[in-house]
């Protein structure tokens, strides 16, 4: 079964990946230490955003997974990183938290298994040495160059930059691979310009000279000599040529014979480590969800296509918004996704449950809270995550205005298509109380932030019974009319009832998640309300 889980990859390898279990891993890690990519939607009045990957890299934690390499006894490792301390201070502390997640990768990895390290060129040769380290130079395989954009940044005095890096790593010799191919160009078919008499079609001729001299490949075939290498092919496989009718045999003997490849044999142009023909993600295309660095889908199949098979198990440990979860699925592998962010694993079960619909395979989510007190746990743990989780559970994005960590009465903001030929919306602010005592003026906090930002209902979610006078303030709210429905202003609900699986009364259709998928195209219109 495929798995979805929410945490940080390194303790979910540790604790729930075994030993050589996987077949292909993929990952696109952030590149830069904070990790602070942002998702956004926006309209002409409001722009909300969330800190997707809250985990800063302190002093202590990077010591301290310092010293566990060294305790691991990985010394080349560690030496490494020694060194980058004192000559790359910059990119030391992102070195070494990365150092532990690709052991744990190379240790889940299977003897047949690929590893895929999608970068840009900021970190990519820091990170090829510690994949030298940890996988072994001898299994590097290739540089794979992908042309994401056009080209960027200033290019008055530099070329621009416009191209990610991919590490290709075996873990052996004995690896999956399958060779990749693009259609055919007028340049490509203009090479098949002979015609064979027995009407298999055009055909090229190809040498049959081999790239390294070997004993058995030195003989003469037909009286043609064999070259300064060899064959390419031993005597067994030339007969077997021959009697195929796939040598062409020049009129002198002083010729080399060829081997003849139809055109109605080929596969197509097979693909180099330069990939220009997969393009990035523009902001109207219908794949893309707003996510900051997405991928297209089309690379991660091309990776899949090439490294694995049907039944085999993927792995991404960044997983992001899911497009390496969403090319294993429909290419009919086995996946596991990793990601520390709720916000991420809200999107990828929203992406898979669009795409795939009621066809979608069982999968399995690990890591969020599943009952009051995994929930309380996880709120005296790490708060945000806690917002995040719960608030995503409603498809709502967490917010923040000014400043980070700021509360301004509103912690996120869903919004809900009512009329799809209008394009019109209503939006619903939520604020998320948990741990503390709450009062009559958080209520009044979140109509106030309501009434700013033009939000037309209120969702108060609390760890926390709420009080009578909040209880009475709600009440007195009214309702939100609508062609054919109402909706009450404000609503509470606690972490109780939401276990017991008390429902909010909000309109069916959430277009939240597919708001940031909008943004830059058309302006949604604001409904007029009756109060």
């Amino acid at each position: 079964m495929s798995t979805l889980y929410l945490g940080d990859c390194l303790n979910v390898l540790r604790e729930n990946v075994p030993d050589e279990s996987v077949d292909l891993i993929y990952i696109d890690p952030p590149f830069n230490s904070k990790r602070d990519y942002n998702i956004f939607f926006d309209d002409k009045e409001i722009q909300t955003q969330r800190i997707a990957f809250e985990d800063t890299w302190t002093l202590k934690s990077i010591q301290d997974s310092l010293m566990e390499l060294h305790t691991l006894k990985t010394d080349n490792i560690y030496d490494l990183l020694i060194t980058y301390q004192k000559v790359a201070p910059h990119a030391f502390p992102y070195l070494t938290m990365m150092s532990l997640r690709i052991l744990e990768l190379h240790r889940v990895l299977k003897p047949t298994g690929s590893f895929y390290l999608h970068c840009d060129p900021t970190m990519s040769h820091y990170l090829k040495n510690v994949c030298d380290v940890i996988f072994g130079s001898k299994y590097f395989l290739n540089e794979v160059v992908w042309k994401r954009a056009l080209a960027k940044g200033d290019v008055r005095n530099k070329f621009g930059s416009n191209n990610d890096s991919i590490l290709l790593y075996s873990k052996t010799d004995n690896y999956t691979f399958y060779n990749q191919y693009t259609g055919a160009t007028e340049e490509y078919l203009s090479r098949f310009k002979l015609d064979d008499e027995d009407g298999k079609g055009p055909y090229r001729l190809a040498p049959l000279d081999s790239p390294n001299p070997r004993p058995n490949l030195y003989y003469e075939y037909k009286g043609y000599k064999p070259p300064k290498n060899g064959w390419r092919v031993n005597l067994k496989l030339m007969e077997q040529l021959d009697e195929e009718g796939r040598l062409y045999f020049p009129k002198s003997q002083e010729g080399r014979i060829s081997k003849k490849h139809y055109l109605a044999e080929q596969k197509g142009i097979k693909i180099d480590s330069v990939w220009v023909d997969i393009a990035p993600l523009q902001f109207s295309e219908k794949e893309r969800l707003g996510y900051p660095t997405q991928k297209p889908k089309a690379l991660l199949e091309r990776i899949i296509k090439a490294s694995s098979n049907e039944g085999d198990t993927v792995l991404d440990a960044f997983c992001g918004c899911g497009t390496t979860v969403d090319a294993a699925e429909s290419l009919h592998r086995n996946w596991i996704g990793i990601d520390i962010s709720p916000i991420a694993i809200s999107l990828i079960k929203r992406r898979l449950k669009d795409t795939y619909g009621e066809s979608l395979n069982k999968f399995e989510i690990r890591g969020t809270p599943t009952d009051e007190q995994s929930a309380i746990e996880l709120w005296k743990q790490n708060p945000n995550a806690f917002q995040d989780w719960w608030l995503t559970e409603f498809e709502v994005f967490s917010t923040t205005f000014g400043s980070k960590g700021a509360d301004k009465g509103i912690d996120g903001i869903a919004q809900y298509l009512i009329d799809p030929n209008k394009n019109e919306i209503v939006r619903a602010a939520f604020q998320v109380k948990g741990g503390t005592n709450i009062e009559s003026k958080d209520i009044d906090a979140l109509r106030g932030a309501m009434e700013k930002q033009k939000c037309e209902l209120g969702v108060f979610l609390t760890t926390k019974e709420p009080t009578k006078p909040m209880i009475e303030t709600v009440a007195m709210s009214g309702f939100v009319k609508v062609p054919g429905f109402e909706f009450p202003r404000l609503q509470i609900l606690t972490l109780k009832e939401f276990f017991y699986n008390k429902k909010l009364k909000l309109p069916s259709l959430n277009v939240t998640f597919k708001a940031a998928q909008l943004k830059g195209k058309s302006k949604q219109n604001q409904i007029k309300l009756e109060i």
